[in-house]
């Protein structure tokens, strides 16, 4: 059969070009365990990868940068590719020989784990990240040791918090300005002094990548240069802020992505000041062990951390609507979240409440040059402005700034709000006028690849009921329909439409109503169309959750359709996708 033929750009690999191609690239899914229909339970749908990153149908994004991805998809085993492989193991090794005291259980889990990394080798199509998720899953589930970095995560918090109360890090973030013009106006010399600030903190947090637990001291922090650094400043940090705004004007929603425990304390810091000037913050910390990664938990057994997130709020739901996390931001500034991972960044294993989260934000701050890999070394556009700051082994520091793809449709809660106060006018009039409010829910692309078909068929019925109602006013999402809105922004917006009171009489899509669709339009009724209702559809069957809540507000709603138990067996509305969630099986 012959190997498929890869393109230079990683940009031209994409899915129904090639057989042979699209074979591979479900081996490498398969493989990496990344695969959604095959397990949707742990893996992201391409709507919710969508939130993240800017993609099309076909197109194909693997959690790496572009150099390893290329490597992984060509045969044979490159000398770079086996020294990743080899570092993976080596850290395995150094893991298990350390923390696992069992000599017997020692030697079992390492000889089962030498086995995976032999099939690995002969047959590399492995990320070695994905590699060192397995690997770590076989020590945590062979020792019965969950977490062997808690303490020395520990350890690090509390001793970056003794810097951070330190006279030598308050005379480095505070020291006066030398070059102050007497001629500059009040608002500019105070938002100069805010951003100096900010770059000051954002400096002396990424001083702690590469220290050892050892030189984690005050002394460190003197010996580093840090305070010639921050009197030398740069232009560097202008992108940032010019997305900061000035004077809290245009407050922004940050992402922020710690990269280290002990360093976390640092950013900390830098989250105070962000909330100080207005601006409102999500950090997102790992769900589980990776190595001195801060993870979600680590307050619980921490009193350092747990004093210094004083304030914050914890998020544990890890599949948070739309509609709950902007409630959520909107009632609290400095908000925290597991990204659902122990891996260094893959958004195919990231929370629903991760992704959402960054489809919300602003902008990303990611820290680490570990996530350049994947955030700047990899060609795949993102939905977010991403700045990733870190510094390297020999003590530089770094920041790259990726912008948005110019592609991506960005509608503000402020924006689809506006949408949804407009129809609820209308609503309003309408009743004032004596004319009864009707919803009509309906499939609008609950059928793969008939979003427009669903349009069409919705609306001809509608103008038929407008054609036999007297006096109604009718609304039909189809109509409705703006070009780049998914179904999070959409139902978002509709919410706030159904339960605003206004509502005569709430109509569900029957089949009969489809019937009667395509014999107005003089056509069959397809095969894909047929014994659909609005209970085939996730979206209609959230509606109705909504509109018995209404009923109960407004016992005068009547609701007109399938009937309710019929949409009950169905799963939860599905993660920013028009298309069906699997019917549950019954015990």
């Amino acid at each position: 059969m012959g190997s498929p033929k890869l393109s230079d750009s990683v940009l031209d690999i994409r899915y129904g070009q090639d057989a042979l191609l699209d074979a591979l690239l479900l081996h490498f899914m398969t493989e990496n365990h990344l695969e959604y229909s095959i397990d949707p339970t742990k893996n992201a749908s391409g709507e919710q990868m969508r939130f993240m990153l800017a993609m099309q149908d076909g197109d194909f994004y693997a959690p790496c940068s572009d150099r390893m991805f290329k490597m992984l998809l060509d045969e044979g085993l490159p000398d770079e590719l086996l020294q990743e492989y080899l570092e993976q193991w080596r850290t395995f090794i150094r893991l298990s020989r350390e923390f696992c005291s069992d000599r017997q259980l020692l030697r079992r889990f390492i000889q089962l784990a030498r086995h995976k990394f032999r099939m690995v080798l002969a047959s590399p199509i492995i990320v070695p990240s994905r590699l060192m998720k397995r690997l770590i899953t076989i020590f945590m589930t062979q020792s019965g040791i969950d977490d062997p970095y808690r303490d020395i995560r520990k350890g690090l918090n509390s001793k970056a918090a003794e810097i951070v109360e330190s006279d030598a890090f308050d005379a480095m973030v505070h020291a006066g300005l030398s070059n102050v013009s007497p001629e500059e106006r009040i608002d500019d010399l105070r938002f100069k002094i805010d951003m100096l600030e900010i770059e000051r903190l954002l400096r002396i947090s990424t001083i702690s990548d590469h220290w050892s637990p050892e030189t984690f001291s005050v002394e460190g922090l003197n010996a580093c240069g840090m305070a010639r650094e921050i009197k030398e400043g740069s232009e560097v940090f202008k992108v940032l802020f010019e997305r900061l705004g000035k004077d809290g004007q245009s407050p922004r929603r940050i992402l922020y992505l710690p990269n280290r425990a002990g360093g976390l304390l640092f950013d900390l810091q830098v989250v105070r000041a962000l909330l100080r000037l207005g601006h409102s913050v999500v950090m997102a910390l790992k769900e589980g062990f990776y190595f001195d990664n801060p993870t979600f938990w680590d307050r619980d057994n921490d009193p350092v951390l747990a004093k210094a997130f004083s304030g914050a709020h914890f998020v544990s739901e890890d599949k948070l609507s739309k509609n709950e996390l902007l409630s959520i931001m909107a009632k609290h500034r400095f908000v925290v979240i597991s990204d659902g991972t122990r891996e260094k960044f893959n958004p195919y294993r990231t929370s629903v409440t991760f992704a959402r989260a960054w489809k919300e934000c602003d902008f990303i701050v990611a820290k680490g040059e570990g996530l350049r890999n994947r955030l700047v070394l990899n060609s795949h556009d993102f939905t977010r402005d991403i700045i990733n700051i870190y510094r390297d082994e020999q003590g530089a520091f770094h920041m790259h700034f990726r912008p948005k793809s110019g592609s991506v449709h960005s509608f503000s809660e402020q924006y689809i709000s506006a949408k949804a106060e407009e129809i609820i006018a209308e609503m309003r009039h309408a009743r004032a006028e004596g004319r009864t409010v009707m919803f009509y829910s309906g499939i609008i692309g609950s059928v793969p690849g008939q979003t427009k078909a669903a349009i069409e068929v919705i609306t001809t019925y509608v103008q038929h009921l407008r054609s036999q109602l007297d006096d109604a006013f009718i609304i039909n999402p189809g109509e409705y329909f703006e070009e780049g809105m998914d179904a999070d922004d959409l139902m978002f917006m509709w919410e706030k439409v159904q339960r605003s009171g206004y509502i005569n009489v709430w109509r569900f899509q029957t089949y009969f109503d489809i019937e009667k669709s395509f014999e107005l339009m003089d056509r069959k009724v397809p095969p894909v169309w047929t014994g659909k209702d609005a209970t085939y559809s996730t979206g209609c069957t959230k509606e109705m959750h909504i509109a018995l809540d209404v009923q109960k507000a407004h016992p005068e709603l009547q609701i007109i359709g399938p009937n309710p138990e019929k949409f009950f067996r169905r799963r939860e509305y599905g993660v920013g996708k028009f298309c069906d969630v699997a019917i549950d099986s019954c015990d």
